[in-house]
C-alpha cells in the first residue's frame, strides 16, 4: 500500500501528487490510501482514506466514501481504536510504537509493543503499525501481533530504496512469528 502523505502541500499540489502517484498505484496494482484528506482521495479516485483523531469522523467519512473503499483510522490508544473499529474503520493505525520525530514531530510519545497486544485482543479489524519501526525491529512489531508495518525513514533514507523495501518485504511476508 502506499499512503500519500504531505501536510505542508496545498490542496492543489497535493491533488496533483495524488494523481501521479494514482496513475502509477494502477499501472502496478497498488491499493493507493491519501493521508486525512477526504476530498483529495476522491478527486483523485483513491483506493482510500486515512484519517486521524482530529480529522473528519469516520461516520461521516464512511458516508462520502461508500462500503467499497478502504477508511482506516490512527489510534493512539486502546480506546481509540475501539471507537475506530465500532464505527466503521477498515483498520487501525496504531503509533507511534517506537520514536518518530524525524518524519512525524507532532507525533507523540511513543506507545511500544504493548498497545498493539491490548488492540489485537479486542479488535477483530487489521492493526498496522506505524512510527520509528525499520529493519532491526520490525519482526518485534509483527510479534506483538501487527498485521501490517507503515515505514518511512526505514525505505526513504536508505542508501538503495528498492532493498530496503524488499528486505522489509522479506520480513512481513515470512509469516514467521518467533517469540
Amino acid at each position: 500500500v502506499i499512503q500519500l502523505r504531505d501536510k505542508q502541500a496545498t490542496s492543489k499540489k497535493l491533488y496533483e501528487e495524488s494523481l501521479l502517484l494514482r496513475q502509477l498505484t494502477r499501472e502496478t496494482g497498488v491499493p493507493f490510501i491519501v493521508n486525512d484528506r477526504l476530498d483529495i482521495a476522491l478527486a483523485s479516485e483513491a483506493d482510500g482514506v486515512h484519517l486521524g483523531q482530529d480529522d473528519l469522523p469516520i461516520p461521516a467519512a464512511r458516508k462520502v466514501l461508500g462500503s467499497d473503499k478502504i477508511l482506516g483510522c490512527s489510534a493512539g490508544t486502546l480506546e481509540e481504536a475501539i471507537q475506530g473499529e465500532r464505527e466503521g474503520a477498515d483498520y487501525i493505525g496504531v503509533g507511534p510504537v517506537f520514536e518518530a520525530r524525524d518524519t512525524k514531530p507532532d507525533a507523540g510519545q511513543p506507545r511500544g509493543l504493548h498497545l498493539i497486544d491490548q488492540i489485537k485482543a479486542v479488535c477483530h479489524i487489521p492493526v498496522v503499525a506505524i512510527g520509528g519501526i525499520n529493519h532491526a525491529n520490525a519482526q518485534a512489531v509483527l510479534n506483538a501481533g501487527a498485521d501490517c508495518l507503515a515505514v518511512i525513514s526505514a525505505v526513504v533514507t536508505a542508501e538503495d530504496i528498492r532493498q530496503a523495501t524488499l528486505d522489509l518485504k522479506t520480513i512481513i511476508t515470512s509469516g514467521a512469528r518467533t517469540e
